[in-house]
């Protein structure tokens, strides 16, 4: 079968053969429908030699969606043919976090060797993938499964992040998405279903812009030096309960920083590289939390999935057949997708 490996520290990802993985007991094999592209690949495959984590050669994609098509010995609670999603942060199964769904906070996974599908273990972007457990699979029902890949990162990341600040979202609050890509168009979305606040958006680019009106933001922003005093006009000085910032750069973190209202929520999203100070006297506002989340929940991903269902959110995708994949990289590096790159590796 075709799979999208990083081969080797440094090098670009390439279209590789491979043979058909066997599931082992209690593993699900399925047959990959789409794939999702993420900028995390792109931070991934810049680490140098010296610090690379995992083992080589890796077929990425943490975004993936398929069908059953074949079950390890004692896997059970879904059948072949089904159409299911991943749910990509795997846990240890056993600890408390994990018991609660909420696998992307175990933390035993590391010290076991239990790594993400495309971030360690093999990934989606291949024709075929095994899921290590019938747990870490979510029924479509119905949903498009081009639309639903994506959703598995790029929709529960935002939600996961967006929940956590729900009771500061309320009726005349504020939230601001810094970058409209491939979770920023879709936060934008989820802010809309599930709060009353005013949505505002920030980008360098004028089609990310237009992105953001498309799915619903109530106001849109160039993100430049001037963007934090433009937040603070539109909010009579006050400025935004909530920042969500898609980007986490140097400069999208000083706005986020200058953004928020006293007592407001900075969420650093994006792994750009940034770093925000945090400490009394430390130029934010009094009582301000700043957060780093991390994925979300399996509960979170059933919830997005149905949001999507109801078509009260959705993914703007251009799709990219397996064997132009690393092209798809390249176009994502340069930040030339709007919204979020999806591989179809069955064409």
């Amino acid at each position: 079968m075709k799979a999208v490996q990083y081969r080797t520290v440094g090098n670009a990802p390439e279209v590789v053969e491979v043979p058909v993985p066997e599931p082992g007991p209690g593993q699900v094999l399925l047959k990959v429908t789409a794939a999702g592209l993420c900028h995390s690949d792109l931070a991934v495959m810049s680490w140098p030699q010296e610090q690379f984590p995992y083992p080589l050669p890796m077929t990425l994609g943490h975004e993936g969606v398929g069908t059953v098509a074949g079950l390890g010995s004692g896997a059970v609670g879904v059948a072949e043919g089904d159409e299911v999603a991943v749910y990509g942060p795997w846990g240890c199964g056993l600890c408390r976090a994990c018991a609660e769904g909420r696998e992307n906070s175990c933390p035993h996974a590391a010290g076991l060797g239990i790594m993400p599908p495309g971030l360690g273990s093999p990934g989606a972007l291949a024709e075929y993938m095994v899921v290590d457990s019938p747990r870490h699979l979510v029924p479509l029902n119905g949903l498009d499964p081009v639309q639903a890949a994506p959703l598995t990162d790029a929709g529960l990341t935002p939600y996961h992040a967006i929940r956590a600040s729900l009771p500061k979202l309320v009726p005349g609050s504020t939230a601001v998405v810094v970058g409209v890509g491939g979770l920023g168009h879709i936060a934008v979305q989820l802010l809309r279903a599930l709060t009353p606040a005013r949505v505002v958006a920030l980008d360098v680019g004028k089609e990310k812009l237009e992105l953001a009106r498309a799915v619903g933001a109530h106001e849109t922003l160039l993100s430049d030096g001037e963007a934090a005093a433009r937040v603070r006009e539109l909010t009579d000085g006050v400025g935004a309960d909530v920042v969500l910032d898609f980007v986490g750069a140097e400069a999208t973190l000083a706005v986020a920083g200058a953004s928020v209202a006293v007592a407001g929520d900075v969420t650093v999203v994006g792994i750009g590289g940034g770093t925000l100070a945090v400490g009394f006297g430390g130029g934010l506002p009094f009582d301000v939390s700043v957060c780093a989340p991390y994925w979300g929940s399996r509960r979170e991903l059933i919830e997005v999935l149905e949001l999507a269902r109801q078509g009260l959110v959705s993914s703007h995708i251009e799709t990219f057949s397996i064997e132009d994949a690393p092209l798809a990289y390249e176009r994502l590096h340069a930040g030339e997708v709007s919204g979020r790159a999806v591989v179809l590796p069955h064409g």
